[in-house]
């Protein structure tokens, strides 16, 4: 089938769930931390696509290395270098944040990956990614990705108050969690504003950056709003508990998706889990990231959030644990109940 896995070496690949991260600067443990995340709750197999600059490689190398195998068998990964296909290398390096334009050139890169989820170096999973992955098989048949709305209240939200450029619907989109059918892009002629006649996807984005670079903030998720403002039609929008930032709890909680529930996947943006502007976002973080991968996950994950939760009630996101806690807990019974019928099982056949 076109985009398929072709290597035979790695068979295991054509079952795997694909994750694509870029890691650049002092970005390592972030990075590190996410992936920690994905590997603690999912069921399937797990293709890490990690994407970094070439100091960063024997550090990744090294530090995913000292997993434990119990968990290092649920994934295999690829490190590539930083490399843009078209345009001037250095000014994309340089668009917005180091390296982050990289996310563009994926479906030129990744040929043989048919599907596969794209997120920022500062995302959490807070259930399986297997979740988010069945949402590629609610897409129809024009639609080739997938994000969450930058914004529930456009009254309130960056694009429809400050964009100087256009932008998806009336918020616009977060490119921090972004599912995307690799196959399907490849293989599309877009809608531009450059030619009156479609353009592949390689063919559009440095012309698109040429026209708009005076006009974007956000650099390369400027640039898919753009992109998908002409081409409305390619896009499925999932709701915002599967991109939850600050901005969902911190002028009011604002997420009802999320509220419902639960956080699916936090996104810590604005550097909230390295100063004390957000100490929920930032007590998820330094929770999983303290987490010994062999304990008890309720004993040495969950419980100590609960108390960490405890001291940040002060502040508005603080104020609703529920929607933090929700998902967490009902992912940790699921891999709890799921070991003690392995176990059962397993003492079953002597």
């Amino acid at each position: 089938k076109p985009g398929e896995q072709k290597h035979s070496k790695e068979p295991s690949s054509l079952q795997c769930m694909h994750l694509a991260v870029v890691a650049c600067g002092d970005r390592l443990e972030e990075t590190l931390i996410m992936l920690k995340s994905a590997v603690l709750f999912s069921n399937r197999r797990l293709c890490f696509h990690i994407f970094a600059e070439d100091s960063l490689k024997p550090e990744f190398e090294k530090k995913l290395k000292e997993w434990p195998s119990s968990y290092t068998k649920k994934f295999e990964y690829n490190i590539y270098p930083i490399t843009f296909s078209v345009g001037n290398a250095q000014e994309w390096k340089k668009l917005f944040k180091p390296c982050a334009a990289q996310r563009l050139f994926l479906p030129v890169i990744l040929k043989d990956v048919d599907s596969l989820l794209y997120v920022d170096t500062d995302v959490l999973f807070l259930r399986p990614i297997d979740d988010i992955w069945h949402i590629l098989k609610e897409f129809n048949s024009t639609q080739l990705a997938a994000m969450a709305p930058e914004h529930e209240i456009p009254k309130i939200g960056w694009y429809s108050r400050f964009a100087r450029h256009p932008y998806y619907g009336t918020t616009g989109v977060n490119s921090g969690v972004m599912l995307m059918n690799l196959t399907r892009i490849r293989s599309t002629q877009f809608k531009n504003s450059l030619i009156p006649s479609g353009l592949s996807w390689e063919e559009m984005l440095y012309p698109l950056y040429q026209k708009y670079k005076n006009y974007i903030t956000w650099g390369d998720q400027d640039l898919l709003n753009i992109i998908f403002y002409f081409n409305p039609e390619c896009l499925y929008v999932f709701p915002c508990q599967w991109n939850y930032r600050p901005d969902h709890c911190m002028y009011g909680s604002n997420c009802k998706g999320a509220e419902e529930e639960g956080v699916s996947i936090l996104h810590g943006n604005r550097g909230v889990y390295h100063d004390d502007k957000q100490p929920t976002f930032k007590a998820l973080y330094e929770v999983i990231r303290d987490f010994p991968f062999e304990d008890n996950l309720f004993q040495s994950l969950y419980y100590p959030l609960q108390s960490k939760f405890l001291d940040t009630v002060h502040t508005l996101c603080g104020r609703i644990p529920q929607v933090f806690l929700k998902q967490i807990e009902k992912t940790m019974k699921k891999v709890y109940e799921n070991r003690v019928i392995v176990y059962l099982g397993a003492n079953h056949r002597y």
